[in-house]
């Protein structure tokens, strides 16, 4: 699954949606490599849809997390939550 673009409190409900219809459909990994701009609401989304994964027994994966994500979420005390793969 692949997110890019804005991502904040603006368009973040749709963008919500579609990650959880991917995400029952079968999609275990996240790309945010094109992510251009974001707030806290992208990582409220990040959480909601590892909680889905794991309440379907699937693995999740976070790749190519923007600087601005991680210090949010180092701010927010949620770092050790999300589930970054490894080269992102």
């Amino acid at each position: 699954m692949v997110v890019s673009g804005p991502v904040t409190l603006a368009n973040v409900t749709n963008i919500l949606q579609s990650g959880l219809t991917h995400i029952r459909q079968g999609a275990t990994k996240l790309d945010l490599g094109g992510v251009s701009d974001l707030d806290s609401s992208l990582l409220a989304a990040i959480l909601s849809w590892q909680r889905a994964a794991r309440e379907g027994k699937m693995p999740f994966e976070v790749a190519n997390v923007p600087k601005d994500l991680e210090t949010l979420a180092r701010l927010y005390g949620v770092d050790k939550l999300l589930s970054v793969s490894s080269g992102s």
